[in-house]
């Protein structure tokens, strides 16, 4: 079942070009909004929430490695978020992460619902369930 909006959050220009390939090959979201930087996704889920609340993203995958705000820094700041963001919006991790401490900092995170290995695959999208 597709989600109606995604939000991805990653540096890199040639992850959120696969990425977004990949969701828009499965059909897995109607609406893809980029950021490429934890401090702009942050600021994209309030300007939504006070402009288009309907807009605001059911998922979000989140890179853990960014500069400036790195994934568990955006984690810290979405605890907190307005509550209709954080009941509305779950996040997946994708990173190519092998430390086990950002794995477990990630599944242990309450909003976290999954951590996936980069790269993003059909088989990942397939195992989602929000």
């Amino acid at each position: 079942m597709p989600v109606k909006n995604l939000l991805l959050i990653d540096d890199s220009d040639i992850d959120n070009i696969v990425n977004r390939k990949i969701v828009e090959k499965c059909h897995f979201a109607e609406n893809i909004t980029v950021k490429k930087s934890a401090r702009a996704g942050l600021e994209y889920l309030n300007d939504t929430l006070a402009s288009h609340p309907s807009s605001l993203p059911e998922l979000i995958f989140l890179d853990i490695r960014m500069p400036d705000i790195d994934g568990f820094g955006f984690l810290e700041a979405f605890q907190s978020l307005d509550p209709a963001i954080r009941q509305h919006c779950k996040i997946a991790m994708l990173s190519s992460s092998i430390d086990a401490d950002d794995y477990r900092r990630a599944v242990e995170n309450p909003f976290v619902i999954k951590f996936v290995n980069k790269p993003l695959s059909v088989k990942a999208l397939q195992e989602i369930s929000l």
